[in-house]
This record gives C-alpha cells, sequence and structure tokens, in this order.
C-alpha cells in the first residue's frame, strides 16, 4: 500500500504502535496466528543451519526471551509460564527491555525466574533498561546468576565445544559497540549475538555465517501488514519479527512477552535449534 493512500485510521493505528516500543523504531511483517498458551504466549519452534557452527553443537536448543516489561505491563503469570517453557533448552538468552520506565519492577526480577532452568542463560539490555538504570537492571540479573554482555563477549562450553556469545549493547539509545564487543572473539568456533535492537545486524562482521537474535519490536504491535511495514520503513526499522538474511548473516526478531496492546502480533517464546551448514549445501 502506499504512503499516499493511507487513511487517517491506518495513521492512527500505526501511530500507536510505534508509541509502544518507546524508541519508535521497529516494522512489520505478515500478520500470524499462531496457537496461543493459557498463559498467553505462542512457542516458535525454528532450525536454523549455520556455516558458523561447530559440529559438536548440531542440535543445541536455544531459549530466547526478550521485552518482559516486568510490571503492570505484562502478567507475572505469562512470564512464569515462558522462562518455564525453557527446561528442555541448553542455553537460555533474553535480550533486554526487562523494565519500562520505572525501576520497582526490579524487585520483580526473583519471582520472575524463579522457575529459570539450571542452564547457563546470558542477556543484554534493552533502551528501556537505559532509560531506567542499566547499573541496577544488570546488578539484579547478575545477582541471580544471570550473564549480561554490555558490549563485550564470553565463553562457555557446551556439549564439549566452546561456544562465544557475544552481547552488543542497545543500540536505540546509542550503547551499541560492535566493534569492541567482537574484540578477541575468535573465528571458526560457534559464536551467538545478543543484541535488542535489530538494526544493529547491519553494523555486524559481514559474511561470518552469525546467529544474531534480538527484540524491541513487539512483533509490530499493533501489526497492520503493507501499512506498519511502510510506516516502519519509513523511520529506519526494516526488521520487526521473525527471521532474516542481513550482511551475510541470519537475525531472527522475537516479539516478546510483554506489552498489553497487540494485534497479530502474539507474544512469543522462541526455541531455535542451531544445526551445522552441511558442506553439500555450501554454493
Amino acid at each position: 500500500m502506499s504512503l499516499l493512500h493511507l487513511t487517517r485510521r491506518d495513521v492512527l493505528a500505526a501511530s500507536t504502535s510505534f508509541a509502544l516500543l518507546g524508541s519508535g523504531r521497529a516494522a512489520a511483517a505478515a500478520a500470524e496466528v499462531p496457537a496461543v498458551s493459557a498463559a498467553g504466549f505462542a512457542t516458535t519452534r525454528l532450525s536454523l543451519r549455520t556455516a558458523g557452527l561447530d559440529g559438536a553443537h548440531d542440535g543445541l536448543l536455544v531459549a530466547h526471551l526478550t521485552d518482559l516489561h516486568l510490571g503492570p505491563q505484562t502478567p507475572m503469570r505469562r512470564v512464569k509460564a515462558a522462562v518455564a517453557a525453557c527446561a528442555e533448552a541448553d542455553l537460555m538468552v533474553l535480550t533486554g527491555d526487562f523494565v519500562t520506565y520505572s525501576g520497582a519492577p526490579i524487585a520483580l526480577f526473583k519471582e520472575a525466574f524463579a522457575d529459570r532452568p539450571p542452564v547457563p542463560t546470558f542477556a543484554c539490555l534493552g533502551n528501556h533498561d537505559h532509560i531506567v538504570s542499566a547499573p541496577k537492571v544488570r546488578s539484579e540479573l547478575e545477582r541471580l546468576g544471570i550473564v549480561v554482555l554490555q558490549n563485550e563477549h564470553t565463553v562457555v562450553d557446551l556439549k564439549g565445544a566452546p561456544l562465544q556469545m557475544i552481547g552488543v549493547d542497545d543500540g536505540t539509545t546509542h550503547h551499541d559497540d560492535v566493534e569492541k564487543a567482537f574484540a578477541g572473539t575468535t573465528l571458526g568456533r560457534s559464536r551467538l549475538v545478543l543484541t535488542h535492537s535489530p538494526p544493529t545486524a547491519d553494523r555486524l562482521p559481514r559474511d561470518q555465517a552469525l546467529v544474531c537474535l534480538s527484540g524491541h519490536t513487539h512483533g509490530g504491535a499493533v501489526n497492520l501488514g503493507a501499512v506498519t511495514n511502510a510506516f516502519f520503513r519509513m523511520v529506519g526499522q526494516p526488521y520487526v519479527r521473525g527471521l532474516y538474511a542481513v550482511g551475510g548473516n541470519q537475525l531472527y526478531v522475537n516479539r516478546g512477552l510483554g506489552s498489553p496492546i497487540r494485534f497479530r502480533a502474539t507474544p512469543e517464546l522462541t526455541l531455535l535449534t542451531l544445526q551445522p551448514l552441511l558442506s553439500a549445501e555450501v554454493r
């Protein structure tokens, strides 16, 4: 649909979805109506093949949650159920916006993650975490044993091989430093990138078969298909939900758990199975 043919109602509806993001930058993809659990979220299962994966990590299951927005915006029942549903995973990742505009929900972190499975858990921060207090959010997450990565990386041994976890800080609030985050990482080993804002994927090292996980968009929040796409592209947010090929890497944008206002953008838990690209598939 052309921007010249948008109705006033279309403009208002798309503007509502912008406001829900805090930064106002998002894009929307095709509408979906996935199966929704009693707790109000859908589980997306996806297999990703990548040439950048160590063979030992074939079948590695990654549970991805984002945009919890703890507090009035998100029912605690939904958060706890989604966290508990990560039990089958080998690794759990969280890509920012644990709070919204108040620091009060930080007190809810312990309850929210009470049923977190005993697997390595890594996080990056989002724009709302910086708005409230990045040091406080980071401190509370680390108190719970969650490793927070802000323009830094670490290595975890999984299935007998090293996995490099790279966290790029939030780009919406201009705290991102891709070069610093990747400094000292090693080509030829499994690498997984976490970042809150999807356009950060455009600045990652090109053609390195990276898998990058992000959130921020709430899947468009109010997803009007072509209308939302047009508005969000116009404000510089071309990635809204699901899987994208970006600069020779793969980006997955999770719809998030929080936000009370959603239309065709169901809250989401993503379970990603990582697989190496077979030699016969390389052209």
